[in-house]
């Protein structure tokens, strides 16, 4: 069903056409919003674009790396501050570099030791995925939205996804890693919406990290700050109502 089916019904239904009046296509669009208990206009957005660690799932980059620094007998907070940077200034985040330069680039600058295999399941064995989330996720597409996975993200985001299959739940995946560029840049939110084919007041991006959310709205977008679950539920009211 297309979005702008609805608007259309809405706007018949408003103006007072009667239901044995509507044309066949709003009568199916009716039928189809009756059917899944949604009204048409649940949600005042047409796109939701979701971080994945932090809001889809739990951070599990930063309980892991924590992980590992316990291990090694080293400072907790140090040592993940500086192995995020890494991350970065190697280039593995938007996929200049691979794994294997990553992690010897850890242990030959923070100490850390481990084969490559036990340090990034460290990491990757604690994302673990939300599933009120996910309930949301069906719900908005139910109510004809699209949404869409933008992750500042590695090729660990294809790993968790074979170990747990949740790509398919959304209509496009946006990693970091593949795009080759990352949330830093505010061009990032504006070709997002671009691909999805819509305008950028019309998306709301969801991501734990403040300056990513400054971004977006540099950039035009709606955003929430995910900071728990229930102050999320009720941000997120302001935008959609199930």
């Amino acid at each position: 069903m297309h979005h702008y089916n609805q608007t259309d019904l809405i706007f018949q239904l408003k103006i007072g056409t009667k239901k044995d009046k509507l044309s066949p296509t709003f009568k199916a669009v009716l039928c189809y919003c009756e059917g899944k208990r949604m009204r048409p206009e649940a949600c005042g957005i047409d796109t939701v674009l979701f971080d994945f660690g932090g809001v889809l799932a739990e951070e599990g980059f930063a309980k892991g790396l924590h992980a590992i620094a316990r291990k090694n007998g080293l400072n907790e907070e140090e040592f993940f501050q500086r192995a995020r940077e890494l991350i970065y200034s190697t280039g593995y985040l938007v996929g200049r570099s691979d794994e294997a330069a990553y992690w010897q680039t850890i242990r030959e600058k923070l100490g850390a030791r481990g084969n490559d295999n036990d340090l990034k399941n460290e990491i990757l064995s604690r994302f673990i995925l939300r599933s009120f989330m996910f309930d949301i996720v069906s719900k908005l597409k139910d109510a004809g939205c699209k949404v869409a996975i933008l992750s500042d993200q590695t090729n660990w985001l294809d790993e968790l996804d074979a170990r747990l299959g949740f790509f398919a739940s959304f209509d496009a995946v946006y990693n970091s890693y593949h795009l080759g560029k990352s949330k830093a840049e505010v061009s990032q939110f504006t070709d997002i919406v671009t691909r999805m084919n819509d305008r950028p007041e019309r998306a709301l991006f969801i991501d734990d990290d403040e300056a990513h959310c400054a971004r977006a709205r540099a950039a035009g977008l709606q955003a929430i700050r995910y900071a728990g679950r229930d102050r999320f539920l009720k941000e997120f009211s302001r935008y959609c109502r199930f």
